[in-house]
């Protein structure tokens, strides 16, 4: 019986986390686009492959199972993980994609951000650092 309070606490935390983690889109100081929450679901569904600079986009998503992750996508894309992943295999088995690369954590989300021009990432807001530059928060 203590586990399972124990459980349910943890579970009760976790989904406060969740609802009140802010998610911030970071792109790379040197990005001059417009970038607003409609592109960016656009993007992360695959469904534009440059910003409207021309130039390629590199889109990076946060490891499934972090709190930052299911956030973005809830928020953002209006998916759950478990769709979000549906959705990618789909394309990728058809062809049509190649899902957003994963990265370990907010530190190496910001290294790749900084060290790419056409990469676009998230964080948790608390995250940010000024060597990147936020377009959007979630």
């Amino acid at each position: 019986m203590n586990m399972l309070k124990k459980l349910m606490i943890t579970s009760v935390l976790f989904a406060s986390f969740s609802s009140f983690a802010e998610i911030s889109v970071i792109v790379n100081s040197a990005n001059t686009d417009q970038i607003n929450a409609k592109l960016i679901k656009r993007i992360y569904l695959g469904k534009i492959k440059a910003f409207p600079n021309g130039k390629k986009i590199k889109v990076l998503t946060l490891k499934d199972g972090t709190p930052e992750t299911e956030v973005f996508r809830q928020s953002a894309l209006k998916k759950s993980n478990s769709q979000f992943k549906s959705y990618w295999s789909k394309l990728a088995f058809t062809g049509k994609g190649t899902p957003p690369k994963e990265v370990n954590s907010a530190a190496d989300m910001i290294n790749a951000v900084k060290a790419d021009a056409s990469a676009i990432g998230f964080i948790d807001s608390a995250a940010v650092t000024g060597d990147v530059k936020v377009v959007a928060k979630f």
